[in-house]
């Protein structure tokens, strides 16, 4: 870790941060599409052209948040965080665990994913399928803490994800 603990995150922590939400972000809103391009070529029968794009794609950016995790936690581990805001100590819990649980899960995912899709692992799949109410659980505190620290406690928090002095 670095030896000393930045203001904000790095450009490039940030850069991968918004990546990949967006890259979850598709992944949530369109990934119902990868069971029927499943059933289908587990059938043999052809999917239509959309099935087709959206299911590939599925795979394809789930092994990509896998790679950009890794990058992530690298950075992390390469440049540090910032501190965390005093806080009382159930929020400072609640914080920790709900980012370390969108850190284990957005490697889990993809792991899962990938377990199931390529190894015919139907418990990976299961556990893989399930995970995406927890990631819409967890997200929706990520967005809520951010905006409590913005417009609550009306402190720089938000800021340090949104432009850096690192790098």
């Amino acid at each position: 870790m670095s030896s000393s603990q930045p203001l904000s995150y790095a450009r490039s922590q940030i850069i991968l941060h918004w990546l990949i939400a967006a890259l979850v972000f598709f992944q949530i809103i369109f990934g119902e599409n990868i069971g029927d391009f499943g059933r289908a070529l587990r059938d043999g029968t052809t999917p239509e052209m959309i099935t087709v794009v959206l299911g590939r794609s599925h795979v394809i950016f789930g092994i990509t948040i896998l790679m950009l995790m890794i990058a992530r936690l690298a950075l992390r581990i390469k440049h540090g965080a910032p501190a965390p805001v005093p806080a009382p100590k159930v929020q400072d819990f609640l914080a920790r665990a709900a980012h370390n649980l969108l850190y284990v899960s957005l490697i889990a995912a993809p792991l899962t994913g990938i377990a199931a899709w390529f190894f015919g692992i139907r418990e990976a799949g299961a556990v893989h399928h399930y995970m995406k109410p927890a990631f819409i659980l967890l997200i929706a505190l990520h967005i809520v803490g951010a905006l409590w620290h913005k417009f609550v406690l009306k402190d720089a928090v938000m800021k340090r994800m949104l432009s850096s002095t690192a790098e």
